[in-house]
């Protein structure tokens, strides 16, 4: 058998699971060999492509090579380990962007147009020194590698539009994420962070609004105070080579704006010809 099935990844599964869910779904599919093409992280969801059959699974580095489109939504004001929601939280800015940030977008986002080298991301599966780097990252022990690049290109990436999210909603939106998850990525550590960062970033606001309202303390200069209880976010398209990380885009971007940053979604809409509307979707 020589097939390509595109199917719909939902966030919180793996590429693995899928692969068993299309053969408790198809019988006729128990025997043959599955593969895929083009890993989606745990949180991201959208176009996954498994190959059935030998003669297929063949030809996976035709299929993994395929250009990939996908839009993403990143959250201002905090950053983690692992550039998104599933990891333990390392800075917090509580800036609010304002005109200028904007600016700085803009300008972020021409300079990553073409042809670029990219850092793999720690929490990522690169073998180094025959081990995957979360591996490496999890035991703490990054200092003593050299993490490697690879080349990327960036066809097209715009700026969709800014909005805004209570604390209330981000909370809620993080360990629903985290809950999705399966296997072993550190979700008890993971949740506990979160909920311990809500409980103090909630405090700090509040404090922070009451000095401001007796003139007690003025904003960071050059900054906007965040609205009580908000945090801004982005929604971004972008078309890219095979083996780009949105994560590490998201990651870079907070750190040029200096608020810190992480991936809130991440939507794969389409691998090569392979669109989202024609996903077969069993989940």
């Amino acid at each position: 058998m020589k097939k390509i099935i595109n199917i719909y990844k939902p966030q919180g599964k793996t590429p693995l699971e899928m692969v068993k869910v299309i053969k408790e779904t198809f019988p006729e599919y128990n025997d043959e060999k599955i593969g895929y093409a083009g890993r989606l992280d745990p949180l991201a969801h959208g176009v996954l492509l498994l190959m059935i059959g030998e003669e297929t699974t063949k030809q996976r580095e035709t299929y993994l090579h395929l250009p990939k489109d996908y839009e993403f939504e990143a959250a201002f004001g905090v950053s983690t380990d692992t550039y998104d929601a599933l990891g333990i939280v390392n800075n917090v800015a509580m800036k609010q962007l304002n005109n200028n940030h904007r600016d700085e977008v803009e300008k972020f986002i021409k300079s990553k147009l073409g042809k670029q080298k990219q850092t793999y991301p720690p929490f990522s599966s690169k073998t180094v020194d025959g081990k995957p780097l979360f591996l490496w990252a999890k035991e703490n022990r990054l200092s003593e590698i050299t993490i490697p690049e690879r080349e990327i290109e960036i066809y097209n990436f715009k700026l969709i539009e800014t909005n805004n999210i209570s604390t209330n909603e981000l909370k809620t939106e993080i360990l629903k994420q985290i809950e999705s998850v399966t296997g072993e990525f550190r979700q008890a550590e993971i949740k506990e962070k979160w909920e311990k960062f809500f409980e103090k970033y909630c405090h700090f606001e509040e404090a922070k609004q009451r000095e401001i309202s007796l003139g007690i303390s003025q904003p960071l200069q050059g900054f906007e105070m965040t609205n009580q209880n908000t945090f801004q976010t982005a929604r971004f398209s972008i078309s890219c080579s095979s083996g780009t990380y949105i994560r590490s885009l998201v990651n870079e971007l907070g750190n040029k704006l200096a608020t810190g940053a992480i991936t809130l979604e991440i939507l794969r809409t389409e691998v090569g010809e392979y669109s989202l509307q024609d996903s077969l979707k069993l989940l």
